[in-house]
């Protein structure tokens, strides 16, 4: 297999696994605080910690590294339109992860206290979650646009 071909690859997967745990995460911790159980949101959220910590994190750099050295192979400039474009979009969903992974933690940090205390989840749990869901939007939304980005690769004049 060409190196251009594993670096395709290697770059889908790692959009794949950015974008599925992502979803996936987004999910569980919805699902979660549905049920208001202090004890079973402690539980999901530390598993959402652990998968953004192994999965996501991983994801964050390996990407950039993968599209860096495939726009080197196939001499795509970073200052193309649409490079260019879904750098932006890559920084500013980065922008609204980093506060999420925080949240999270806090989130799942609340939720043990209550969970242990035998009381109901806090006012600041209801407010860092609305923070923490509401953020999951434009990261969503700009990551569908780098994929339809990298699919069409349209003629975008930006410099």
């Amino acid at each position: 297999m060409p190196f251009e071909d594993l670096l395709r690859l290697a770059h889908v997967i790692g959009a794949t696994v950015l974008f599925g745990t992502g979803a996936g995460i987004a999910f569980f911790m919805v699902m979660a605080v549905r049920t208001s159980n202090p004890s079973v949101i402690a539980h999901v959220a530390a598993t959402v910690v652990i998968a953004d910590t192994v999965f996501t994190a991983t994801a964050v750099v390996f990407q950039p590294i993968t599209g860096y050295l495939l726009a080197r192979s196939i001499g795509w400039p970073l200052t193309e339109g649409w490079v260019a474009l879904s750098l932006g979009l890559y920084v500013l969903t980065g922008l609204f992860w980093l506060p999420v992974v925080w949240i999270q933690l806090r989130l799942r940090d609340l939720a043990r206290h209550a969970g242990m205390a035998g009381e109901s989840l806090t006012p600041e749990f209801s407010r860092l979650y609305r923070i923490w869901f509401a953020a999951g939007f434009p990261a969503f939304f700009s990551v569908i646009a780098i994929f339809w980005l990298m699919l069409t690769k349209p003629q975008i004049a930006l410099f």
